[in-house]
């Protein structure tokens, strides 16, 4: 169907050249119930994002432009999310991090390539109680020369 009404018939464009790009979730064997799936169980919050953008995105509540306005994110960055997932499949929506200052804490400490030292037992005494014995019986200090 040509789009008189807008004038644009005489350019050659069509009611399919205004389309809203769609998710093509069949073309990954997943369905409408997939998306909110893997939205609640993946492992990091980017990627818990991008599908519950994409689950949204495919039920019709939102479009790109909707859902980004309401979660504060830009109109491209999901319209890329969506592009990705409709190319690569869903793995490209997973997130990795590529780079960028190092972390501040290693998430596993690297062992060391020596042992650590055992502790040791102070020979040093209290100067306060050098010489001294508490003895048992009544709980008073006493010198070592009275024993």
């Amino acid at each position: 169907m040509k789009l008189q009404s807008l004038g644009r018939a005489s350019a050659g464009i069509t009611s399919e050249d205004f389309l809203m790009v769609r998710v093509e979730m069949p073309k990954w064997g997943q369905s409408l119930d997939d998306l909110p799936r893997l939205a609640l169980q993946a492992p990091h919050h980017r990627t818990r994002q991008r599908f519950l953008a994409l689950s949204m995105i495919a039920d019709g509540t939102h479009n790109a432009t909707t859902w980004a306005a309401r979660y504060g994110r830009q109109d491209d960055t999901v319209l890329l999310w969506l592009h990705l997932y409709n190319q690569k499949g869903p793995d490209a929506l997973t997130y990795r991090r590529t780079g960028g200052a190092p972390l501040l804490r290693p998430k596993t400490p690297k062992p060391s390539s020596r042992p650590s030292p055992r502790p040791s037992r102070s020979t040093t005494t209290c100067p306060a109680t050098a010489g001294r014995r508490r003895n048992s019986a009544s709980g008073s200090w006493t010198t070592s020369a009275a024993r």
